[in-house]
């Protein structure tokens, strides 16, 4: 079964739409058009229920950046995109890859996501790339409600991570965060 990561919300009734359909939320703390503060993403995360967990977005923090979100906002997981930090982190750890430095990863993540080459761009990678690993795989990258079947289909990951796609007009959209969903769902069967 496919796990659904829904990423860079912003906004309390994006949030409340999302915990209907997605396993895992996702807050980015890196400089984004999706950024939120530590402030922001704690306030949102009192909306979101037990049974979703809450990643924290990184590229290449400190371990003391980390730490703090971890404590402010209790994060289930980080994602961290470029370097992991130095020392125990307190939570697991996704660590975010393109697909073109896919050999390059570390043992040093719980998880594996793969990505386009520019992350946050809403392209796929060339899904005729093969990916081997043994930690549970994210597939991100480009994916909407009409290829995310496919994406599955071809790499069977443990989640799918999903952004730009689950947007109209840079904003998020509860009608295309179900679309996605149920596109999902239907692979499941």
């Amino acid at each position: 079964m496919t796990r659904i990561k829904f990423c860079g919300l912003r906004e309390r009734d994006h949030v409340e739409a999302a915990v209907r359909f997605a396993d895992y939320i996702g807050f980015v703390f890196a400089k984004s058009k999706r950024q939120v503060t530590l402030e922001e993403a704690a306030r949102l995360r009192r909306d979101i229920p037990s049974t979703v967990q809450v990643v924290g977005v990184f590229v290449s923090p400190t371990y003391q950046q980390v730490i703090d979100a971890v404590e402010q906002v209790e994060l289930d997981l980080i994602q961290i995109h470029g370097t992991i930090p130095n020392g125990k982190l307190p939570v697991p750890v996704i660590q975010a890859v393109p697909v073109t430095d896919i050999t390059e990863a570390q043992q040093l993540a719980d998880y594996l996501l793969v990505d386009a080459p520019v992350a946050g761009s809403g392209e796929t990678f060339d899904w005729s790339q093969e990916i081997q690993t043994n930690r549970p795989l994210f597939i991100a990258g480009g994916l909407t409600a009409g290829n995310v079947e496919e994406a599955i289909k071809r790499y069977h990951p443990f989640a799918v991570d999903v952004s730009s796609g689950i947007e109209t007009d840079g904003r998020k959209d509860p009608i295309k965060m179900q679309a996605f969903a149920d596109a999902v769902k239907e692979r499941k069967l």
